[in-house]
């Protein structure tokens, strides 16, 4: 049972590793920026991320609350 669970582990750990290759040997490294804003075709179509998208049409619509608690001066 040991021998499963390290096993595991040395195949979890070397697949981790070369997912950070990229980070680790290139000098300023960093992992690639998949989310949809990271897309230049994206922006050009003026596709956001859903929450941006929801947040642009509730103000767009005038739906956008604020919900900031605001403080109370003594």
């Amino acid at each position: 049972m040991w021998q499963t669970i390290v096993i595991s582990l040395l195949f979890v750990g070397l697949a981790l590793a070369l997912l950070a290759v990229k980070v680790i040997f290139v000098k300023d490294g960093k992992f690639p920026n998949t989310h949809v804003s990271g897309s230049k075709a994206m922006r050009d179509r003026g596709i956001h991320c859903n929450e941006t998208q929801d947040w642009e049409e509730q103000h767009r619509t005038g739906l956008y609350k604020d919900t900031q608690v605001t403080k109370i001066k003594d």
